[in-house]
This record gives structure tokens, sequence and C-alpha cells, in this order.
């Protein structure tokens, strides 16, 4: 053997020998003499004694409830009681923004955040948070059911460590700090979208150290919290509007609300579509039906308390609470709107189902408190609504549990909404609604388009004799029909916005006919005020109570029915004008969008086109005027720019409805076999249609179709305010009316139209697209192509002639069908032949324009 391995080796060896006499000599000195000549072994290391729920509670505040919180009285930090006989039950989950600001998005006081399901679970050492899927529905009786949980996920939100338990009392502690202290419940900061600008203004990031808990209140039935949210970034390059003091901290307070399931015997009822329900969406998955839908209408658990009588006060009533901020003048009438659904009710069989009272100015209670439905009062520096109704149910059911109505003081008066008037009439490109929170049907926008309506209203009336009382009067009227559409939204209701159809415009003139009425079939409409062109015919401006629809749809939602063929003779009353029915998804607010006239807003009567000319030549007839009415010694200008824009968006808005009846079709829902049905689809008539025509030929595409007194442009004056000033202050009045024009031939040669038009020649349509594109393009041509063409008329040529090279030529080409591109390249030709050099210098100028456009087109499409 090598002589250094062996030398290794026996060193090794002392040195093991060593460590084993060590080792046993240690293990002998823990020995310890129990008694002389005794030893013993020394007791091994004790486990950590685990604490108990009082002794990591002993320095907290308990505050009782559904789920008991504990509340340190140092930190501020929380602890939450599950009990063994929560786990694998169902809950609640529902939030609701305290206090926001627009600036974030619509995290504005009042806005509700939705509700869901969840379950508590408990996984070995944590108690788990599951959102449940409620989107479904499995037969229990089919086998299928088995499967009902294959390919569908739920949301595990929260994993937590259980601090400790009690096993006498079946109790588990949870810390429950980053459950409210973070988005985990709801997602409040709202995620960059598509094409935003990088320099919009934008929270920064969730702020732990500074988010804290400003209110905990526990019930019975539900625990609440108040959480204030705090994003901070160290810079930004947005600092935000006057709304934001400090850009880099911004606050967004939360309600929280945990409730328990409802264990009621509330009835659930299915959506028809023939009448107006907020919904909540389930698909059968077990039907062989064309249709598995099993969707949920949204309603209050109301029952009589009498079950055998035909009218009975019910067991508990929707109490409505107005909160002491409302103006002390307008309290009876809030009240008055709010109980005049107490008439449909009364139809569907409940007496006083609502209730008002007043909050009492030393009330404790907060109206954010989920407990009480508020009539609440905001004064925002840039109002997101004008009313605003939102409700909150029971994801299983569709049982409403709760609601509030959020009513913007400015929208009861001339303040702020003139701006948002002066930036849709001078856009670059138009009016987009589904920019503009048009295509989210859980948001009402009636505020706004009211406080339109009332401003065009007082406008009238301020041009008339004995105005004080008239805008007193409009004032009543519109804050009136306002909170009848809000409370309307929190009873279920969704939008009709095809009631204005239930009267002529000669029974809205007779002010004898429609005293004490609703000018249209629903107050869930978007209707234009009634305003007449002939002051001496003046009556009433708006719903004072609530229409035949709105009652029918009531009697649907909530009166107990013995047997089920009584609630469908019910909804087999459809049929009848009274309640005619159509709602947002119908709408045609939006270019190429819809396809039925009648169902629009800001309109009125069922003869749309013959109203809205009323309304264009209303507006003309003030425009002579305006200067002198609304000029005031030793004011500014400001009133006369703001009446110039109103009259000139009423105009606009006229235009829109009258341009929906060019390849319009009817649309009627009743089901086949129904009394009084129709076919579903039929085209608007050929009279009508080149009546639109007509129409929009004299007052919108017509050389003098915008005219107004020559000296008015120079008085168009904003007022000054330091520096916030908007520049250049010019008034923009050919953007203006471009951007007017533009509205109308977005809709007219939307691909949706014009495909439409085509399609619907198969099946009734007589005015051909042919005819539609020939009579459109003498509209805008005939006039004035031989001679000398005003800038008006250049503007509108040259934007429709680059519309129609668009269809040819653009992004969108591929939407269009080969007929539609064949009539735009028949257009195209014929301009270029009309453009023919002769008129003054501009408009030889502009008639080459035209040919170079309408050449190099051409060019490009060989």
């Amino acid at each position: 053997m090598n002589q250094g391995k062996l030398h290794v080796t026996r060193y090794s060896c002392v040195v093991l020998a060593l460590f084993t006499l060590l080792s046993f000599q240690n293990i002998e000195a823990q020995k310890k003499k129990t008694k002389k000549g005794e030893t013993t072994e020394a007791p091994a290391p004790t486990a950590k004694k685990e604490k108990s729920i009082a002794e990591l509670v002993k320095s907290s505040k308990k505050i009782e409830g559904l789920f008991p919180i504990y509340q340190d009285t140092i930190t501020g930090s929380l602890q939450m009681i599950i009990s063994k006989n929560q786990i694998d039950k169902e809950f609640i989950y529902f939030s609701q923004i305290a206090n926001g600001v627009l600036d974030a998005g619509r995290v504005i006081r009042g806005s509700y955040m939705g509700s869901e399901v969840f379950k508590i679970e408990k996984y070995f050492d944590k108690i788990e948070f599951i959102i449940q899927n409620t989107s479904f529905y499995f037969d229990p009786e089919n086998p299928l059911s088995k499967s009902k949980d294959a390919n569908i996920s739920n949301g595990n939100i929260a994993s937590i460590t259980i601090s400790a338990h009690d096993k006498d009392k079946g109790l588990y502690l949870i810390k429950a700090d980053d459950l409210f202290l973070s988005e985990i419940l709801a997602q409040i900061k709202r995620p960059s979208s598509p094409g935003e600008s990088p320099t919009a203004f934008k929270l920064g990031s969730l702020n732990k150290d500074k988010t804290k808990i400003n209110a905990i209140n526990n019930y019975t039935e539900n625990t609440n919290l108040e959480v204030e949210y705090v994003y901070s970034s160290p810079s930004i390059s947005n600092r935000g509007s006057n709304a934001v003091a400090d850009g880099r901290n911004v606050s967004i307070k939360v309600f929280h609300s945990l409730m328990a399931m409802p264990d009621n015997d509330y009835e659930v009822r299915y959506d028809d579509p023939r009448v107006g329900y907020f919904t909540t969406q389930v698909d059968d998955k077990t039907t062989t039906k064309s249709i598995p839908y099993r969707d949920l209408i949204h309603r209050w658990n109301l029952k009589k308390k009498d079950p055998n009588a035909a009218i009975s006060e019910p067991v508990e009533p929707i109490t409505w609470w107005i909160e002491n901020s409302t103006p002390l003048e307008w309290r009876e009438t809030i009240t008055n709107a709010v109980l005049q659904w107490n008439i449909a009710f009364e139809k569907a069989g409940f007496k006083n189902a609502m209730v008002v009272k007043i909050q009492p100015d030393d009330a404790t209670w907060d109206a954010g408190d989920l407990k009480y439905n508020v009539l609440r009062w905001t004064s925002s520096p840039e109002p997101p609504f004008g009313g605003y109704g939102p409700s909150f149910v029971n994801p299983k059911t569709g049982e409403i549990l709760g609601a509030d109505i959020m009513l913007e003081f400015a929208h009861f008066t001339n303040r702020v909404f003139y701006d948002k008037i002066y930036s849709l009439a001078t856009l670059d490109t138009p009016f987009d609604a589904s920019k503009n929170n048009e295509t989210d049907h859980t948001y009402c926008s009636l505020g706004h388009q009211l406080q339109e309506e009332v401003m065009f209203a007082n406008t009238t009336a301020m041009a008339s004799a004995n105005s004080d009382y008239e805008m007193e009067r409009i004032k009543k009227e519109s804050m009136t029909a306002l909170i009848m559409h809000e409370v309307g939204h929190t009873l279920g209701l969704n939008h009709n916005m095809k009631a204005s159809q239930l009267f002529s415009p000669e029974q809205l003139n007779d002010a004898a006919f429609i005293e004490g009425k609703c000018l249209t079939a629903s107050v869930m409409d978007y209707a234009a005020l009634n305003v007449t062109r002939d002051r001496t015919k003046q009556g009433q401006y708006d719903d004072v109570a609530v229409g035949p629809y709105d009652v029918w749809a009531i009697q649907l939602g909530y009166k107990p029915f013995a047997l089920e063929m009584e609630h469908q003779a019910l909804l087999n009353e459809s049929t009848k004008p009274e309640h005619i029915f159509g709602n947002d998804s119908d709408d045609m607010r939006s270019p190429g969008k819809a396809i039925d006239p009648r169902v629009n807003v800001s309109d009125q009567s069922n003869d749309q086109i013959t109203w809205s000319i009323d309304r264009i030549e209303l507006s003309n007839d003030l425009m002579k005027t305006v200067k002198t009415k609304f000029t005031k010694s030793g004011e500014s200008y400001q009133e006369l720019r703001r009446v110039y824009y109103i009259l000139s968006g009423q105009k606009a808005s006229a235009a829109n409805t009258i341009s929906r009846f060019i390849g319009g079709v009817y649309v009627d829902r009743a089901m086949a076999g129904q009394v009084g049905e129709m076919q579903p689809y039929t085209p608007v008539s050929l009279k009508d249609q080149k009546r639109a025509m007509d129409a929009l030929s004299k007052y919108v595409f017509a050389p003098n179709a915008f005219d107004a007194p020559n000296d008015l442009f120079n008085y168009l004056a904003m007022q000054r305010r330091g520096f916030d000033f908007r520049t250049p202050e010019d008034p923009k009045i050919h953007n203006q009316v471009l951007t007017y024009q533009k509205n109308v031939l977005n809709h007219l040669l939307h691909y949706n139209t014009l495909q439409r038009i085509s399609d619907s020649e198969l099946y009734g349509n007589d005015y051909k697209l042919s005819s539609v594109m020939t009579d459109l393009n003498n509209a805008i041509f005939k006039a004035d192509i031989n001679g000398n063409v005003n800038s008006f008329r250049q503007n509108l040529q040259l934007e429709y002639t680059n519309m129609l090279i668009g269809i040819l030529t653009g992004k969108q080409s591929s939407n269009y069908t080969n007929n539609a591109k064949s009539m735009v390249l028949y257009n195209l030709k014929n301009i270029r032949t009309m453009a023919s050099a002769t008129g003054d210098i501009a408009s030889v100028a502009h008639k080459q324009h035209l040919r170079t456009l309408i050449d190099n087109a051409l060019e490009e499409v060989k």
C-alpha cells in the first residue's frame, strides 16, 4: 500500500474514535440525577404551542356579524372568523364605488361593480374563497348533470392560511388584510384599452401602505367594509382634471359586502323578448330546443300580505329614502315621481308597493349603506350621468336585493354640458356613440340627453312670453320623468326606445289631450321633449305619469299568476300598439347599428319624419332672432354661443332620425300564431323612404341648409377665464356643419345600410339601391354643380366623394357588396361628368379638385 494513503487512513481512524468518545461523554453529561445514585434521560424538546384565537385577538376590537371581524386597536389590521357551518356554503359578494373620480373611468360614486356567488371551502390548513360560475343550468333529472362541471371554470380568488382553530366551537381565524386591502375581491383599476393615448391619465400602482379600512359595519346577514384604495406613482405625465388634487396619489373608496345567500320563497321568472327586463343570462345545457335560454329577469321579492285579495299591501314594500342633501323645493316632486309606479303595481295586485321616506338630518346611517335604497345627489366637476338607477341581484335567482338612484345636480342647470355640446359640434370625425358608453346597457345616459332637451325647451320658452313660469314647469316635468325612468331601472326594467310611437304629432300638439299623461308608451324611452312650433298649442313638455307599456311590464314581472296560461295570455298582449317595445340592442343612434327606425332616441311621435322636420324648422325660426333674444347688456356672449350650438344640435339630431328611414326595416317580435302578429321584417314604404330623402336634401344637403343671420357668427364668442381658454377661439362653423352632414352620410353609406337596401328588395323594399344612390348624388350635386358652389357645399361634395372613393379602395372596402361598389363607381363617373369648369374661381378650383380625386381613384381600381 502507498505510504501516503496509509498515513491518511490511520489519521482518519483516530479522528473518528475521538469524535465517538466525545459524543458519548456529551450524552452522559445530559443525564440528571433524580435521587442519589440514580440518573435519567433529559426530556425531548417540546413542540411549540399553537396560539388560540383568544390569544391572537387579545389586542383587537371585535365587531360581531355574519363574519365576525377583529380589528387590531394599534395597527388596524383585520382578522376574520369563519365558522364550520359556513364551510361549503354559498354567499353573495357585492361591491360599489363609495367615491371616485371620472378620470379613472367609470369609477365614480354610486357605480355598482356587480355581484357574484362565492363558496367558502377548507383545504387542509387554508380557507379558500371560490367564485362560482352561474352561467349554466343542468336539469338535475338529466344524466348529463353528472358532468355539469366539465370544462367550466370557477375562480379561486383567495387561499388564506388558518391562523388558529377552535375545535370545540368550530371556528377558524384568518388574516383578512390581503382579502380586503388588495384587488382580490374586485378589480378597481381598469386595464389600459387598445389604442389608448400614452399621455392619458392613469392610476398608479396600488399602495399597500396607504390603503386602509375606513369603516366596518357588520350585521347578521351581511358584512360590509368601506376600503380606501390609494394608487401611487412617483411621476406622471398627465395630472388629471381639477377633481384630482394630486395625480400621483389618487384615492378610490369602495364598499365591499359579503352577504348570506337568501333563503326565502322567491319565485324565479324567465325573460321573454317581447318585454324588457334586465336579466342574468343562463344557458340550459341539457335542452334540445333551438333556443336554450333560461335567462332570469331581475325583480324584487314582493309578496301579498293577503294572497287571496285582488289587491293587497305587500309583506314588505320597496322603500325609498330621499337623501337629506336633496333641496327642499324638489322633495315633493321626487316623492310624487316615485309613487307614480304604484299605479302600475296596483294593476299587478299590490297596494302601496312603493314607499318614500326622507332621510333624517341626524341619521347615523350613510346613504351608501346597502340596507337602504336611497335617491342620492352629487354635483360632480364633470357629471358622468344625469340619473343612474342601478340595482344588485342574487345571480342564482335574479332577485333584486338593493338599489340606489344617483342624480346629478348639474343636469338641472345650464352649466357643464355646454362644453360637451360644443365639442360634438366641432369634431373632426362624426360622433360615434359606441365610444360614449352607449353600448354599455348598464349605463343610463338619459340625463345627458335630457339636459340638451331641457336647454332647447328653455331656449324656446325664453324667446316667448312668460318664460319664468314655463322654465319652472319644464324643470319640474323633466325631473319627474327622469326620476320615474331611473326608478323603473331599479324595478328591473330596461330601456324601451320604441315607446315614442304612441301619439301622432297632432295629438302631441293638443294640450288638453296629453294633459297628465305619459307622452310615450313608456317612461323608459329617451324621447325628446314635446316643444311645439306653434307656441299657442304648447301643452305638457314631458312625462308626468307611467305609460301603458310600464303598467303592462310591471304586471308581467310582479303579478302573482295562479296558472302559467294567465302569464302567457298577458304576454300575448304585446301586439297592442301601446305595448310596443324595442331596447338599446335595437336602437339606431349609431350609424349602421340596427334596422328599425322607430327604435331611436331624441325623437317623438308615430310620424318621426314630420316631427323631425317640425323640430328643424322650429330651430330655424329661433335662429333668426337668437342674437337679439340672448344678448344681454353688460354680459359676455357666452349665452348666445350656447344657444346657437343648442339649436344647431337639435337640427343635427333630427336629421339623424330622418336618415334612419332610408333602408329601414320595421321589426315585429310577436310569436308565431299570436293574435295581431305582423311578419317579423317589413321594409319601410317607398313613400316614407322618399319623404326621408327629400327632407335630407332640403334640410341637410341643400346650399342653404345651415344658413344663419349674416352677423350672428361675429358674436359667437366665449367668455375668457384666465389662462383656461380654448385656442384658437374662433367658432369652427364649417367643421361643425360638416360634422352634422357626415353623421348622416356615415349611416346612408354604411356597408350595413347599403347591403340591407339590396337584400330587402327581395322581401318588399321598393326603394332600390340604384334609386337611393342616384337620389343621394343629386341631393349633393344637382343644385349648384353647374355654377357657383358655396363653401359649405364644397366641403360636403368633397367629403362625399372621398367617402365613395373609400368604399372602392379604403380599409373597409371588403365589407361592401359588389352591387354597392358598382353604384359607387357609377356615381363617381357621374360626378366627374358634372364637375365642369364653371363658376367663380373658388368653384372652378373645387371642381378641378373633384375631377383629380376621381381620376386618381379610377386609375387605382383599373
